[in-house]
């Protein structure tokens, strides 16, 4: 355990530097992207990435409401149920359940996607019959 204060030190320069090298690395491949479309006679502002919708709210609204209802289930398994059981061993209970309702959150965040979709589509059919 000598070498503890050693690791501190290094971490604190090497998260630093990798943050900063992927961030470098990002810009630079983009800058890079957006040169070989110019070269190919491509208008990269056609390509340009969508705003974000409320579907993307949607869905990180799902997310973080299913995990925390997963933390909350953890929370009351495991001063409930498995009180007996020391709180290093509910370890796999807290990341299962917040994986789990997460999991779920995105799922119903995927059906109601799905239906809306489904929903806009009938009713585009139902405006422009051909």
């Amino acid at each position: 355990m000598e070498h503890t204060e050693e690791l501190g030190v290094m971490a604190g320069i090497l998260i630093p530097l990798a943050l900063f090298a992927m961030i470098f690395g990002i810009v630079y491949l983009s800058k890079r992207e957006r040169m070989a479309m110019i070269e190919r006679g491509m208008d990269p502002r056609r390509y340009k990435q969508e705003q974000v919708s409320n579907i993307s709210s949607l869905k990180w609204g799902f997310l973080l409401m299913g995990a925390g209802f997963g933390l909350f289930l953890s929370f009351f398994f495991s001063q409930f149920v498995f009180s007996h059981l020391d709180e290093s061993d509910n370890a796999a209970l807290h990341f299962s359940l917040i994986a789990l309702c997460g999991g779920c959150g995105l799922f119903i965040s995927h059906v109601i996607e799905r239906n809306e979709a489904a929903q806009k589509e009938e009713n585009e059919k139902r405006n422009n019959p051909e």
